[in-house]
């Protein structure tokens, strides 16, 4: 299924951030996701991963990196701007009321270089760890 000339399995639109874009792709220093937050929640139950197409509507399911947001709350209406560089997260008051929140990945060198390339979110409400020990 294709939402918003993206591949989405039919339970997408429950989700409660999107992806709008990926702006400045392959430019150092500026390329970044924008995510539209639709339903308030808490940043930490997602996970943003960089991966490539296989087919035109296929998507691999080897990702290169990813990026697990760490714990904030965020409203509907605000915006999340992930940058792929190094910087300290900062958020901005907008005119209509809604924030936008900027986080940095802290990556050396862009991951959406190539046309192939594309970000996966995924939302995930439950996890479980696993500690080595001897």
């Amino acid at each position: 299924m294709h939402y918003s000339g993206r591949i989405c399995r039919e339970d997408c639109k429950k989700m409660k951030i999107e992806i709008v874009n990926i702006v400045d792709r392959g430019v150092a220093n500026k390329e970044r996701l924008w995510l539209k937050v639709i339903a308030t929640t808490n940043l930490n139950y997602f996970i943003v991963f960089d991966t490539t197409y296989t087919s035109q509507n296929a998507i691999s399911n080897l990702q290169r990196h990813a990026y697990w947001f760490k714990p904030k709350e965020v409203r509907a209406g605000d915006s999340v701007v992930l940058y792929t560089k190094s910087g300290t997260p900062s958020e901005q008051k907008n005119q209509d009321g809604s924030t936008t929140h900027f986080m940095f990945w802290g990556l050396e060198k862009t991951v959406w270089n190539n046309s192939g390339d594309c970000a996966v979110l995924f939302e995930v409400n439950s996890w479980q760890t696993s500690k080595y020990s001897d």
